[in-house]
């Protein structure tokens, strides 16, 4: 059965709005070519000219001509924004998160996806084990990029092994097509100790520089352990030690990268840095942050935004303390994982040395959750906040990072709302950007809201 290309909704003063398509029509073909995704329908719809065929509500088909700026878009939204069912991952790799979930949370948590479109829409990491020829094919001639690979290794059989998928090793062989036909690539590492670091990472590194240019970036990031493993492969943490190992290699490429090529190309995420005790890289070292939804740069980039906000807002702010109500401190607090918990204390520490009458408050949340091997901000639940800042000073408004709540809602990962946090804690809660200049604009904001 065909996917129906159902609008969903059609934009104010936009083409498709001119032509009388509305919510409710179908779209069946432009230049009499039947649309498989997204893809088709924005490749096809970039020509000035075009014929486009709709079916009514009522069943008649309207075939209309358009004449168009070139890339102008028609102005629909579909109720499939993918046009195309979402392709499933048939992996079982050893490090998947998802594996790791507890049972009863909300269904969507449990969906792995695999879909190269996704990596180029959303920016998702693809492991190429699902795609076939037809999808590298499409790729190549409608030039989508970049695509976002996991790679894990370069070693077929340990890939394999990793992602327990007897084709995960020949399907590297994918990568040099995309790499023939000059797709901007991405790539990650999920490093596991014992597994895929050490000579196998060394060996890995080597290969991937062999795609450079079109393979722009890699990053290594350690993988992720929850407290649910049971039956799962035996992973273990990474120590200091092994952070140290790692750094050291990785450190190493990106001098022989930079020295080739103009790029530091391999870059590690920034719990290597925490893990090790070592001092974050500077801003040149990050290439443009093009790794930043693996957290690579994250916390470099929030700090150097967050210092640019505060040098460039000067002592105007000082203006806030002489409004009525703030012949004392104003008390505000935040809450972080406790990756990021040293940095943002840092952050508010300059805050309260420059305003002194800030008194800023900052709590690290362990994850009880999914178990305290788990640090990032953007796994904490509702229920761990709630229950670790109970009795706790929160002062006239509490703060929390945007990556706590699902994409474009208030909700946290256990379905508790922000709503419900704000009356079980009794505080206004405030969501900050992550940004550093969103950081200090949310600070003042909270402060005159409680003046």
């Amino acid at each position: 059965m065909k996917r129906q290309h159902i609008v969903k909704a059609i934009a104010e003063g936009s083409i498709a709005q001119e032509m009388e398509i509305v919510a409710g029509d179908k779209l069946l073909a432009i230049n009499h070519t039947e649309i498989e995704d997204i893809f088709d329908y924005q490749f096809l719809i970039q020509d000035s000219y075009i014929e486009v065929l709709v079916e009514k509500s009522d069943g008649e088909q309207w075939l209309l001509e358009i004449d168009k700026d070139p890339d102008e878009d028609l102005g629909i939204t579909f109720e499939n924004g993918l046009m195309d069912e979402y392709r499933h991952c048939q992996n079982h790799c050893i490090f998947c998160f998802i594996d790791q979930m507890p049972k009863g949370m909300r269904e969507t948590l449990y969906f792995k996806d695999d879909d190269s479109r996704l990596s180029f829409l959303q920016g998702n990491y693809v492991t190429l084990t699902n795609m076939s020829d037809h999808d590298i094919d499409r790729i190549c001639r409608y030039r989508l990029s970049p695509i976002n690979i996991s790679f894990q290794t370069m070693n077929p059989k340990l890939r394999c092994e990793m992602l327990n998928n007897r084709f995960a090793g020949e399907a590297l062989g994918k990568v040099d097509k995309l790499n023939e036909a000059d797709i901007t690539m991405n790539g990650q590492i999920v490093l596991c100790k014992g597994v895929n670091d050490g000579e196998e990472l060394d060996f890995s590194i080597r290969e991937l520089m062999k795609y450079i240019p079109n393979l722009e970036s890699v990053s290594v990031v350690p993988v992720g352990l929850s407290k649910y493993r049971e039956g799962l492969y035996p992973l273990e943490p990474f120590t200091r030690e092994d952070a140290r190992k790692v750094l050291d290699t990785i450190h190493s490429y990106q001098r022989d990268c930079y020295e080739k090529y103009g790029i530091h190309f391999i870059h590690a995420s920034d719990e290597w840095y925490i893990l090790a005790g070592e001092e974050l890289p500077a801003e040149e070292c990050y290439d443009g942050y093009p790794q930043l939804e693996n957290g690579v740069g994250m916390l470099r980039l929030l700090l150097d935004e967050f210092h640019e906000a505060l040098d460039g807002i000067g002592q105007d702010k000082n203006e806030v303390a002489k409004l009525p109500g703030h012949s004392r401190q104003v008390v505000l607090s935040m809450a972080t994982g406790k990756l990021a918990y040293p940095y943002i204390r840092q952050m508010c520490q300059e805050m309260v040395g420059r305003y002194p009458w800030m008194d800023l408050r900052v709590y690290d949340i362990q994850n009880d959750f999914f178990g305290e091997m788990i640090t990032v901000s953007g796994l904490l639940t509702g229920q761990d906040i709630q229950a670790q800042l109970q009795g706790k000073m929160l002062g006239a408004g509490l703060l929390l990072p945007q990556n706590m709540l699902r994409s474009g809602e208030m909700v946290f990962l256990d379905d508790v709302t922000v709503a419900d946090l704000e009356e079980t804690l009794q505080v206004p809660i405030y969501i900050v950007k992550s940004n550093g200049n969103d950081f200090v604009e949310t600070v003042f904001r909270a402060a005159q809201a409680a003046r």
